[in-house]
């Protein structure tokens, strides 16, 4: 399944670690000025490369290093023919150092700079208004000068992050610009890549401006992003492998009316290489079980003591899709609770956790929504939204717990801090039944012998690049689409035999 999504590299950082690594670059030898024209030149050139005959760009410039890589873009453009024109948001006396020699430099090669007076924008935009270090909510004049940004209609490129959005959360302070191109430099910032940043960054070029490899290698990285280079790995498995070797895993779900979550968990478990896979359901949901999998040992379910007999051989539970929140399905999370076996919550186990009427064994991924996290963290869903990595990294250590924090660029975390990015997925994938699909294939991968969070970053990167790969026949996605998917991408990376 060719893979044509540009290559990025999979540190991401912090603004706070940027700017350290920024530092540490000019301190070895390599001026501001010069990272700054570096800046410049791989804006100019992605914008040229994006709109090759657009013939007129329109700077909106603040008053930062943002700016001062938006009046030397703008002389690029003035110089290779283009009409251009500076509007500068705030006074340009305020700028300082290398921005201040920028501008200079701008003026000084005949660009046009005017003050922003809400005047109508041409041509291709450029936001260089406010970069990495945005405190708090967009104050005026830049809130009015993104909200003109935004309603103008016209193509939009951002200088290292779009204007108002959080490089550290993906959250927008209050507003923030909607690019069609963001051009980032030296380090991946983790704000562009979850949250509400889809909606925000559009084509994302990164450049690491020629920084120094050994230098860059001595930073501390907030978390990695997930691709195909650095996925954890299954072993290839022996020509004598037998099924007892992959493990059982036992999915534990689907009350009156909600079977077929349950159904989906078991199915994506055995599509994605468990030795044996058991369904402990309601006796209804039985028949329809055997149906669609005979291969799924199904077994009817009325009371805990009858769960406990298939819990003893198990080597991964799956608990939570379908279990409903009544006395049978606080029953069965209570004896899975019990079991100190691995474990994959999702659900109505996790909404009864955040409850308490229940504790999270060891050795547990928990796989919450953003509603789900909000109610285990006992916050509103919005502050989980407003800084999605704290959140996940918070129920990782309150329950001791690999915590999968699902949404756009879903988060994968551990309680001794860890955190990995997954930036693949689609639109298309906003319907029901994809987290039953995730739980069974985290499952599996467990039940293979991969720790918890090693199977759950392959489990999630799979499980979005399948939906991205069917999302891509649009809306109607069904859950089980992804199924058949999972199972021949993890063929093609991880192949069964060497």
């Amino acid at each position: 399944m060719f893979d044509t999504k540009p290559h990025l590299p999979d540190a991401l950082y912090s603004a706070a670690q940027v700017r350290d690594l920024d530092a540490r670059l000019i301190a070895a030898g390599t001026p501001g000025l010069e990272l700054m024209h570096r800046a410049a030149h791989a804006t100019w050139r992605a914008v040229r490369r994006r709109w090759p005959q657009a013939g007129e760009l329109t700077v909106l410039a603040g008053r930062g290093n943002n700016a001062g890589d938006g009046y030397l873009v703008a002389a690029l453009a003035l110089k290779a023919g283009w009409r251009v024109t500076v509007l500068a948001v705030g006074d340009s006396l305020a700028l300082a150092g290398d921005a201040a020699t920028a501008y200079g430099e701008a003026v000084a090669a005949g660009v046009d700079i005017q003050p922003w007076t809400a005047q109508a924008l041409s041509g291709v935009v450029l936001d260089a208004l406010l970069g990495t270090g945005l405190k708090g909510e967009v104050r005026e004049p830049y809130r009015s000068a993104i909200e003109a940004i935004n309603a103008s209609g016209l193509p939009v490129a951002a200088v290292d992050i779009p204007s108002g959005l959080s490089a550290d959360t993906g959250h927008v302070t209050g507003v923030a610009v909607r690019a069609d191109l963001t051009v980032t430099f030296i380090g991946m910032k983790l704000g562009l890549l979850t949250g509400d940043a889809a909606d925000r960054v559009g084509e994302l070029v990164f450049d690491d401006l020629q920084a120094d490899a050994a230098l860059v290698a001595q930073t501390s990285v907030s978390a990695k992003r997930l691709d195909t280079f650095n996925l954890p790995l299954l072993e290839p498995r022996p020509r004598a492998a037998h099924k007892g070797l992959y493990g059982r895993v036992l999915v534990i779900g689907g009350d009156h009316g909600l079977g077929g979550a349950a159904l989906l968990s078991a199915e994506s478990a055995l599509r994605s290489g468990a030795g044996m896979v058991t369904l402990a359901t309601r006796s209804e949901h039985v028949p329809a079980a055997l149906a669609r999998m005979p291969e799924v040992m199904s077994a009817a379910i009325h009371s805990a003591n009858q769960l406990l007999a298939l819990i003893e051989p198990a080597a991964v539970l799956v608990v939570g899709p379908g279990l409903g929140q009544a006395s049978w399905g606080r029953s069965l999370l209570s004896a899975a609770a019990d079991a100190p076996k691995p474990q994959v919550w999702d659900a109505d186990a996790l909404n009864l956790l955040a409850g308490s009427q229940v504790s999270l064994p060891a050795g547990c991924v928990m796989t919450p929504h953003p509603g789900e996290a909000a109610r285990l963290l006992g916050i509103p869903t919005r502050e989980v939204q407003a800084d999605r990595p704290a959140a996940a990294l918070a129920l990782a250590r309150k329950f001791r717990a690999v915590c999968v924090l699902k949404g756009s660029g879903s988060l994968i975390a551990d309680a001794d801090g860890r955190l990995a990015l997954c930036d693949r997925g689609h639109p298309a994938m906003a319907t029901a039944g994809l987290g039953d699909v995730l739980a069974g294939v985290i499952a599996a991968l467990m039940a293979q012998h991969l720790a918890p969070f090693e199977a759950a970053c392959l489990g999630v990167w799979l499980h979005a690049r399948a939906g991205e790969l069917v999302g891509a026949g649009g809306r109607g996605l069904a859950a089980s689409d992804t199924i058949a998917v999972i199972r021949q991408l993890l063929e093609e990376l991880q192949p069964c035999l060497s």
